[in-house]
């Protein structure tokens, strides 16, 4: 790598606190125009020390997921809004498997518009959201607890989920590539996320934009099991072939409002 300019060097310090920072945020941190921090992010992209995601940038080798604590301030309202394209397929009664993530957990919250719902969950938020509301049956897959997930993995866990047999698994990934399909950062949510695929009669994941550029290290599942992806916005045109090879419903969800299927 060349040696960075003074924009480039706090580019990079910026990246190294927080992970991600999209044009927008870094230029108003740095006090430039959005067009200074685009012409010193395509030098550092074109070095190999950034990547280009949606929306912004990450360090090169940045596969590991912000702790939960920080995801679940991000991108608050499409989460929102994919939360609620996400109950709009969910009836009073039903059984999910809900796994952990920033956005199941407005997932959960969304829900308390359902009654008499059965949820298992191995996220501590999820059942905390639910449990005593709305005639919600709550079972909390029990195991090893993760404070940077806020949730728990391991066998104990998986052998709860696998007693269960759900309507909808309601799935978070950590990303979604061309090739490998759904992905995350953790092998232990992974294992989590399959098991919740193995035993649920339709699989629902639901997943902001960032997840289509965002790259992770564990394969959870191919495109053929997820039956609905609800986003906040279309797919680009590769992962938007593989989702219709595969059958899968594509749900667009924007400003808290749900658009037609694509």
């Amino acid at each position: 790598m060349n040696f960075p300019t003074r924009w480039q060097s706090a580019i990079l310090d910026a990246l190294r606190i927080t992970g991600r920072e999209s044009i927008a945020s870094l230029a108003e941190r740095l006090d430039v125009s959005d067009e200074t921090i685009r012409r010193h992010v395509k030098d550092l992209v074109e070095q190999g020390a950034v990547h280009r995601v949606h929306g912004g940038v990450i360090l090169a080798g940045a596969l590991a997921e912000p702790p939960f604590s920080r995801r679940i301030k991000e991108r608050v309202a499409a989460k929102r809004a994919i939360a609620k394209g996400v109950v709009d397929h969910v009836s009073d009664g039903m059984t999910l498997l809900i796994d952990s993530g920033s956005t199941t957990t407005y997932v959960a919250q969304a829900l308390l518009q359902r009654s008499g719902l059965t949820v298992i969950t191995n996220s501590l938020e999820i059942a905390r959201t639910l449990v005593g509301r709305g005639d919600c049956s709550v079972h909390f897959a029990g195991g090893a607890l993760r404070a940077d997930i806020g949730a728990t993995i391991g066998h104990e866990a998986i052998a709860l989920i696998r007693e269960f047999r759900a309507d909808l698994a309601i799935l978070s990934m950590g990303a979604i590539d061309v090739k490998d399909g759904y992905m995350d950062f953790d092998i232990d949510e992974a294992r989590i996320a399959r098991t919740m695929i193995d035993r649920a009669d339709r699989v629902v994941v639901a997943a902001d934009a960032w997840k289509f550029t965002a790259k992770a290290r564990v394969r959870v599942c191919s495109f053929e099991p997820v039956s609905l992806l609800v986003t906040d916005e279309t797919p680009p045109p590769q992962l938007l072939q593989q989702f219709t090879a595969a059958g899968t419903e594509i749900v667009v969800a924007t400003d808290e409002t749900v658009s037609d299927p694509v």
